[in-house]
Formats: structure tokens, C-alpha cells, sequence
């Protein structure tokens, strides 16, 4: 069965159904499409073979042919646990909307089906120039999402976010135009075995990390990231947060590391300089955040810094080997990065929601406006302690699995380096508590909140998935871990196998 296309235009076909079945209607259809679509998504958990690299699932059929251009699917251990992520996210952020939004209903929850068909499509794409396509294209509903749902500041917001995104793919386009005449295939197999000189794979290099970088967004292309979340609606803010940021992370390891795997090796350094900056500078500007949105904002930058750092510092890590190959410390680095980038995609997401909850409430996401939440939303306040507990990596929570791994790995690199990088733990739970510290806790602060109401079954419903598979994958990683294991391992030796 053809299950990747199936999820894919079952969610992009159901949007248009959603938008055409109109505001009364539409909550249950997005919802019940929504649903299937996760349930088929986990149909690739359960029918994965842990034990091999090669892609899984594969479909194939002629699209340009005088073009080599082909629709060609299929996944591994990098790519499936993403899409069951994305449509994972997909069911919760329906439910978020169903009570909340009141303006255009149909049309808004039409734009995250129609927008989770394309990430999942960025993420199953075998051919470059399709995954161009599907990447490229999920702008268009988050630019409707942030552009019409958003704040008053949307539009400077949605401009900002769509001229930095898409300028950073043109450059992308020309690089995978280029290997594709090379290679005489624009299959991203093909680009991987693709003989490429030390000149050539430099600029390609630099191509990608353009794109992937804003995308991310690394430091310093990430001022567009605030604006957007800030502006962008809760549940669009979510997204973003979980799905979007990743499509550049997987960029990087489906792209970067294999094609370009001398001029990665080369300019590792600037790519950790960078990740290292988003971790230690980035941690330290959420802490002056006033808004409650820009904190996670800035906080969400800070941890995709892990996920880069985890990328590239395995250069460093094989060049300290004794014996050359430390290909178990470099597999721990990668699968740090992976682990961080799903469990970011849980802990953002619900930070983003429980802002949502309060803003629902009190229309204000300014911390000055609260203070003594927990004495009139106790189970809110139970929620939202463990999530910012999650996003400053205590233990027995996935926040802290990912960047144990990723620290752990870069000792093995340099010292220096992990130590800047551990400095997080103490930066993420300055920022984050500091603001749980003056929002939830404390004397009721004003009428605001005295008139606050605790959580509903929706919201419940919403924030108690996000919960357990914070505290399940925070326990016990091991799923996830074996499912990417194989693919972690061929990519290292590709990454480590010079095409000079």
C-alpha cells in the first residue's frame, strides 16, 4: 500500500474537504482526517525494519521525465520518526483550535491539513527537487496562518518570515540544479554518490547552509523567528516550533553531511561556532524576555543549537580517536541531534500551548500580567511546571535525553566545547523557571487572574498527550533510539568516506 502518498494527500485533499464542508462542520472533519492520518503514520513505526539503512516504503512514478525529475518516496530511521511526529502534532493542533478560533474556522484548520501534507512530503521525498517543492510550499499556508490569524503586527511578520525563508532556499535550488546535470539524476541517492571537487563542494556547502540555517534558524539569520511566533496564532506557533524548525535539521543530515561530507569536515568549526553562540548567547537573551511567546521563541533557538552541535562535532570527534574511526561516540552525537529535534517537537509545542491557554484567558502574554496562576488554575499549573522542567532538561524527561547524548558525544571532541554546551542546562532552567517563577507561583497578582478558570477536557485532552510523550520518551528512548540506529551508522560512514 501506497501508505507515505496516502498520508500525505489524505491530510492535503482532506483540507480542501475541510474548507469545503464550511465553519460548522469543519472541526470533526479536520479531526477525524487528522486522526487517520496519525494512526497510517504509525503504520511505518510498526512495519520498520530497525536493521537496515535503505529506504523503506518506497513508491515510484515518472513525473518530468524529460527532466529526470520523478515523484519517488520512501523513508528511514531519520525521516519516519519525524512524519509520525508532524502528524502527531497535526491531531493536538486541531484540538487546540476547536473552541478557540471563531473567524474563518474551516479556512484555518484547512491550512494546517494542506500544511502537514507538505512537511510530511519534505521529509518522505527521494527525489531532490520534489523535496525542493514540498519544502518551498509549506510556506504558503503558514504565511495565510500568521498573515490572517495573527497579531497586529502580523503582516511585518509574515513578510519578514517568508522573505528570509524562501531568498534562503534560492540558493538550495541552484546547488541541487547543478548536481542534478552532474549527476544526470536528481534522485537524492544519487547526489549522495555524486564525485564532487573540493571547490564545488564547498560552494554547495554554503548553499545548503544558507538554507538550512534560516530555516532552523541558527544564529545570527534568527531574528525572523520571534517576530513570527510572537505574532503567529498558539497553534501556529506550535507548528513552527515543532515541525518547521526540524525541516532544516533533517536538511543538514539528509543533504549537507552526506553529499558535501569534505567541505562539512572543513567548515565543521563555523557551524559549531554558531551552534554554540544560539546555545550560551541565545540562553541569555531569553532571559530579558518580557513576553512570554519570545521567551520559548528564543529558548526554542537555543536548543536547535544542540541539534546542529551534535551534526558537526563529529568531525572533531573521529579526528581525537585513537585508532581514526570513534564511530560509536559520532553515532551518539547524530542520534543526540535526532533525539533533540522529536523531543523539542513535544516540549515547544506544549510550551506554546500552555501560553495559548493563559492568552485564551486573559489576552495578554505580557509576564508583568500574571502572578499566583496556581491558586485559581491548579492542574494548569501542574501541567505547565512539568513542561518547563522538560525544556530545562531534568531528568526523567526527553528534554534531557537528547542533550545528555549530544554532550556526552562532544567531550570526545573537545572539552571547551561541551562545557559551553552544558552551560545550557544551567541557562535553560534560569530562563525558564524565572518565568514559571513569576507567572504560576506567588500571591494571586490582580483580577485577571483571580477570575481564571482551570483547564477544560479539551485542553486537558491537549496538554495530557503532550505529557506522556514527554514523560514516556524521557523513560524510555529506546524506541526511537532503535528505530534511527541503522541509518545513524550508514550516514556516519558516508560522512566519513572523502569523495576527493
Amino acid at each position: 500500500m501506497p501508505i507515505l502518498s496516502l498520508i500525505i494527500w489524505l491530510t492535503i485533499l482532506g483540507g480542501l474537504l475541510t474548507l469545503f464542508v464550511g465553519d460548522q462542520r469543519c472541526r470533526m472533519t479536520a479531526l477525524i482526517i487528522s486522526i487517520i492520518a496519525f494512526v497510517l503514520s504509525m503504520g511505518l513505526y510498526f512495519g520498520f525494519d530497525n536493521n537496515t539503512a535503505e529506504m523503506q516504503f518506497v513508491e515510484f512514478a515518472e513525473w518530468l521525465p524529460s527532466f529526470g525529475i520523478n515523484y519517488s518516496l520512501g523513508v528511514d530511521g531519520i525521516s519516519a520518526p519525524l512524519i509520525i511526529l508532524t502528524t502527531f502534532i497535526n491531531v493536538i493542533v486541531v484540538i487546540s483550535a476547536w473552541e478557540v478560533i471563531k473567524d474563518k474556522p474551516a479556512m484555518y484548520l484547512a491550512s494546517f491539513l494542506i500544511m502537514t501534507g507538505f512537511m510530511v512530503g519534505v521529509f518522505a521525498a527521494t527525489d531532490s527537487i520534489l523535496f525542493y517543492v514540498f519544502f518551498e510550499a509549506t510556506l504558503i499556508p503558514m504565511f495565510l496562518i500568521i498573515g490572517i490569524w495573527g497579531g497586529p503586527r502580523r503582516v511585518y511578520a509574515t513578510i519578514k518570515f517568508f522573505l528570509y525563508t524562501f531568498l534562503g532556499s534560492v540558493f538550495m535550488l541552484v546547488a541541487l540544479i547543478y548536481m542534478g546535470n552532474q549527476a544526470d539524476s536528481f534522485a537524492i541517492k544519487a547526489l549522495h554518490e555524486l564525485a564532487l571537487s573540493s571547490k564545488a563542494q564547498t560552494l554547495i556547502f554554503f548553499a545548503f547552509f544558507v538554507a538550512f540555517a534560516v530555516k532552523i534558524p541558527m544564529w545570527p539569520v534568527h531574528t525572523w523567528l520571534p517576530d513570527a511566533h510572537v505574532e503567529a496564532p498558539t497553534a501556529g506557533s506550535a507548528v513552527l516550533a515543532a515541525i518547521m524548525l526540524k525541516m532544516g535539521g533533517y536538511g543538514f543530515m539528509r543533504f549537507s553531511l552526506p553529499v558535501v561530507p569534505d567541505a562539512s569536515q572543513q567548515l565543521a568549526w563555523l557551524v559549531i561556532l554558531f551552534s554554540l553562540i544560539a546555545v550560551v548567547y541565545i540562553g541569555f537573551v531569553a532571559l530579558a524576555q518580557a513576553d512570554m511567546k519570545k521567551l520559548i521563541a528564543y529558548s526554542s533557538i537555543s536548543h536547535m543549537g544542540f541539534v546542529t552541535l551534535g551534526m558537526f562535532v563529529i568531525f572533531g570527534i573521529i579526528a581525537n580517536s585513537a585508532d581514526g574511526v570513534e564511530s560509536g561516540h559520532a553515532v551518539m552525537a547524530l542520534e543526540g541531534a535526532m533525539v533533540q529535534m522529536i523531543s523539542h517537537g513535544f516540549i515547544s509545542a506544549a510550551m506554546f500551548l500552555c501560553v495559548g491557554v493563559l492568552y485564551d484567558r486573559v489576552h495578554s502574554r505580557e509576564i508583568a500580567d500574571y502572578g499566583g496562576v496556581v491558586n485559581t488554575m491548579p492542574l494548569f499549573a501542574a501541567f505547565i511546571v512539568f513542561f518547563a522542567m522538560a525544556n530545562a532538561g531534568l531528568p526523567g524527561t526527553s528534554g534531557f535525553v537528547g542533550e545528555f547524548m549530544v554532550i556526552l558525544a562532544t567531550f570526545k571532541a573537545n572539552f571547551w566545547f561541551a562545557f559551553l554546551a552544558a552551560s545550557t542546562l544551567i541557562l535553560g532552567a534560569a530562563y525558564t523557571l524565572w518565568m514559571i517563577k513569576r507567572v504560576i507561583f506567588g500571591d494571586v497578582a490582580n483580577d485577571n487572574v483571580a477570575a481564571l478558570t482551570d483547564i477544560n477536557q479539551r485542553e486537558k485532552i491537549m496538554l495530557g498527550l503532550l505529557a506522556a510523550m514527554v514523560l514516556f520518551f524521557g523513560l524510555w528512548p529506546a524506541p526511537m533510539v532503535d528505530m534511527m540506529h541503522a541509518t545513524i551508522e550508514n550516514l556516519v560512514v558516508q560522512v566519513t568516506t572523502s569523495k576527493l
